[in-house]
């Protein structure tokens, strides 16, 4: 059994059994249509680096206002970085995940690891990766989602080939941390 963030066992009220998993294929129809929904309004698809970038724009506008209004990154995005789409459907796609999770029973506050890693150590290579990702999608114009549905679902021969080497490389790198899933 997996540890929990504090440490300690999951509670004995945990063990309520979870509603199941929907199916795999209408999952992918309905974001499909919820892909060609945000591009019939908004003219635009799905993605979620930009609304990140914004609530950071935000964040940093509390600490340093003037070398926000003064990068050549973020301000351009004017004194209200958070009036776009992406942060919206960022905020919304995490607090439909999260009552989705509640309503389906299956939040439990723990640390996913295998027995040869510790919990500290899977939270520090989890935020590498995060920040890793983050950096990549901002210097490359967009995030995986971006890439993959929007980019995908037009047949962009650029979209096809990052998701390509996007699973080449997540091949490649589980060469590397297979080792702490090994029980």
């Amino acid at each position: 059994m997996n540890e929990s963030i504090a440490g300690t066992k999951p509670s004995p009220g945990a063990d309520r059994t979870p509603s199941p998993y929907w199916n795999p294929y209408l999952a992918g129809v309905l974001l499909g249509l919820t892909l060609l929904a945000s591009l019939l309004t908004l003219g635009a698809g799905l993605g979620a680096s930009g609304g990140l970038a914004r609530i950071g724009a935000e964040v940093e506008s509390w600490i340093a206002p003037a070398h926000v209004a003064a990068s050549g990154y973020f301000g351009p995005w004017g004194e209200n970085p958070l009036s776009y789409y992406l942060v919206y459907m960022l905020l919304g796609v995490f607090l439909g995940g999260l009552v989705s999770a509640i309503f389906a029973r299956r939040i439990e506050p723990q640390v996913e690891r295998g027995k040869a890693a510790t919990a500290r150590r899977r939270l520090a290579l989890a935020a590498a990766g995060g920040i890793l990702a983050g950096y990549a999608a901002r210097v490359a114009g967009g995030c995986t989602s971006g890439q993959a549905l929007s980019g995908g679902a037009m047949l962009l021969t650029g979209s096809l080939i990052f998701m390509g080497c996007v699973f080449a490389g997540g091949y490649a790198a589980a060469y590397f941390v297979r080792r702490q899933w090994h029980d």
